[in-house]
């Protein structure tokens, strides 16, 4: 990454707080409270924009995810870092994925909605934070061992930008199928007419934000796993201060803008069960670092020709279906009827993938 300013300890925190400005205009045009970008829930509208679930309060194709990954393809190819790989335990990426957006529906949001929670004042939002560390941090006690899935593989030009592709055919759906007011399903897609999905910033800034962010973070490596991982292995600032930079201006901006609301109960798309929110992001967190990378880090790493990271991806979209399926997402009246099985079960799924994977020389 020579020449690049965005690499550097400055421009991690540029990127921070550009990402931190853009989630809460996003939020100011029309996204839920607290929920400018969240990897985990908007992968849930999509899969229920598709049909996996039929909870009609979150179904919707945001184009926020999709203006992650292209823009973070149009990153790759212009500073040339567009490498197709892949071939690193794709099954076990996948069942990672699916453990994860399961753990973090457990507490209603990915590592960036924990952090636009807390720049909302949400009091809740701390034990999903510390649950996340804790869960990273075991992760780190695996890497100290030797944990690895293995090295990926060089791959074809196709076999890199297939997961782009298919970010560009959700993309052509949502053209040719747009929502029409009031109407739960539009041809093949559904709707939310009620409820979180239902609430979005109009499709120009949804996408075109989000395209400057996956550019910006493809371009820093911006991943609040590897910012906790890095922190707790190498006590190395660097990504951390980007993390940092993201809260500063999203709180700021809430305050300025009269959105800030501190406390724990009556927040927006969140429950005040602090067990459970902490043991879900423990899980979601774990899941992450033995990923790899956070939910953003995953997709950023797939529009590069990451193919292991489409992967887990793609395994997040079919976690969250399950989540509503199996009646383990949570709401904002508390975590679901199978919530804690789903947690205790994930974690348990995580270990063992941790410890089959332990390498010694």
């Amino acid at each position: 990454m020579k020449n690049n300013f965005f690499a550097t300890t400055p421009g991690i925190v540029v990127v921070g707080a550009i990402i931190g400005l853009l989630a809460i205009l996003l939020q100011k045009f029309g996204n839920p409270a607290n929920m400018g970008i969240c990897v985990a829930c908007f992968e849930r509208d999509i899969s229920g924009a598709l049909g996996l679930h039929r909870a009609a309060i979150v179904q919707y194709l945001r184009p926020e995810i999709m203006g992650l990954v292209l823009g973070s393809l149009i990153a790759s190819i212009v500073s040339r870092e567009f490498k197709p790989r892949g071939g690193s335990a794709p099954l076990v990426r996948f069942l990672l994925g699916i453990v994860a957006a399961m753990g973090a529906l457990v507490f209603l949001g990915c590592p960036w909605r924990t952090i636009l929670r807390l720049a909302g004042g949400d009091g809740n939002a701390l034990f999903g934070f510390a649950g996340l560390a804790v869960g990273i941090f075991i992760g780190t006690l695996f890497f100290r061992k030797g944990y690895s899935l293995g090295r990926s593989e060089k791959q074809s030009t196709m076999a890199g930008a297939i997961f782009p592709l298919l970010i560009f055919g959700l993309l052509l759906l949502y053209v040719l199928f747009p929502q029409v007011q009031g109407q739960p399903q539009s041809g093949p897609l559904f709707y939310s007419v009620k409820g979180p999905g239902s609430m979005h910033a109009p499709f120009g800034a949804s996408l075109g934000f989000a395209v400057i962010i996956g550019f910006l973070a493809q371009r820093s490596r911006f991943c609040t796993m590897g910012a906790l991982r890095d922190l707790f292995l190498f006590r190395y600032w660097h990504l951390f201060l980007g993390i940092l930079a993201l809260f500063v201006v999203a709180f700021g901006l809430n305050a300025a803008f009269g959105t800030l609301k501190l406390g724990f109960a009556g927040q927006p798309v969140a429950h005040t069960d602090s067990l459970w929110n902490f043991g879900g992001m423990v899980t979601a967190g774990l899941a992450f670092a033995l990923a790899g990378g956070c939910p953003g880090r995953q997709l950023f790493m797939a529009g590069e020709g990451d193919s292991d990271a489409g992967i887990f991806a793609i395994g997040m979209l079919v976690g969250a279906a399950l989540a509503h399926n199996l009646g383990t997402a949570s709401s904002g009246a508390g975590i679901g009827t199978y919530g804690i099985h789903a947690t205790v079960i994930g974690f348990i799924i995580c270990l063992a993938i941790g410890f089959a994977h332990i390498k010694r020389a």
